[in-house]
């Protein structure tokens, strides 16, 4: 019988069940959801096919480009590159600028499952946070695999965060992202702390990828039910970590050290999201450790937000820019 739970294994056997738009949410949200069906798990190349995984990642981001582009349509923004060491930085100046936030500045980390969305993509990332928040926006076009694969995207990340305190204040600056950007942000604040770099005022996790191991309950309970991120990545994990242990603490900051000290911390993930788990399991790890942290949860949202327009979606951003308003400019202690 559906349901039923065989006598000591604990497992739950559903069967054939249908998932319906959740009437909880707003008309944007539901048709959002209608319009994004579950697609098909894309076949990947072999690890250790270079070539292959090059072309892939190629094809994949020319699909996705014209539709960023589109979203940066209208942007009140400027951009401009930097080189900063490896990493190519892609700064965006708001047209305008709070009195209060012209000392401030974000460093933003692109998701993409750690291996996609870098190059072309990453200018419209930084126009649309700009256009949002009203900040300097300093978004890392981190090295990534094949050719770059772990410690590479990390060392940017930290080498970019150097490089804004010659110009900011910790306290002043916010490190973020979402989905493997939020692995990386999450990382670095380790990252910066083991250094003995002072920290950064505030670190915003939005859906993070920090659990390598994708072991979290929702890795179950949310594939083929996120419209966005419906199947686990060990492949792009695998090509990312290129070895490294998946539950160092660098590559999967869940299992940081929390104790020693972290940033005040936003986390955010949502029901359908196939990485809840990961926020869950995050927020709850750094209060354990006493560290002041958020976990915000919204209703039927999955993998990166229902659509980036819904009144969901934009209460998300309240929320962060809320978070931000408070924290950035104190100092620790």
């Amino acid at each position: 019988m559906d349901g039923e739970t065989p006598p000591g294994t604990g497992d739950i056997h559903l069967g054939p069940r249908t998932i319906p738009v959740p009437q909880s949410l707003s008309p944007e949200a539901q048709a959002f959801l209608r319009a994004t069906p579950v697609g098909p798990r894309r076949a990947l190349p072999p690890l250790d096919d270079k070539a292959g995984w090059r072309d892939y990642i190629q094809k994949l981001d020319a699909e996705r480009l014209p539709l960023m582009a589109r979203g940066a349509e209208g942007a009140e923004a400027t951009v401009k590159a930097i080189q900063v060491g490896e990493a190519l930085v892609q700064v965006a100046t708001p047209h305008v600028v709070a009195p209060a936030d012209q000392d401030k500045a974000l460093l933003y980390i692109h998701g993409g499952a750690l291996v996609f969305l870098g190059g072309p993509a990453v200018p419209l990332f930084a126009l649309g946070e700009a256009s949002r928040y009203r900040m300097m926006i300093f978004a890392v076009d981190y090295r990534m695999p094949p050719n770059h694969p772990f410690p590479a995207g990390l060392d940017d990340c930290v080498a970019v965060y150097r490089h804004l305190l010659q110009t900011y204040r910790p306290e002043n600056i916010a490190i973020y992202g979402a989905s493997a950007g939020g692995n990386l942000a999450a990382a670095a604040a380790l990252k910066i702390r083991d250094l003995g770099l002072p920290a950064p005022g505030a670190v915003g996790l939005f859906t993070p990828e920090i659990d390598l191991t994708e072991t979290g309950d929702s890795f179950s309970i949310n594939t083929e039910i996120d419209c966005m991120a419906p199947y686990k990545f060990p492949e792009c994990n695998a090509l990312y970590a290129d070895g490294a242990d998946l539950t160092d603490p660098y590559v999967s900051p869940l299992f940081g050290d929390f104790t020693k000290g972290y940033p005040p911390t936003f986390v955010q993930a949502g029901t359908r999201d196939l990485f809840l788990s990961n926020a869950a399991r995050m927020h709850r790890a750094l209060r354990r450790a006493d560290i002041d942290a958020e976990l915000h949860i919204f209703e039927g949202m999955p993998h990166g937000g229902l659509g980036g327009r819904s009144p969901e979606d934009l209460e998300m951003r309240r929320e962060f820019r809320r978070f931000l308003d408070k924290r950035l400019g104190r100092k620790p202690g």
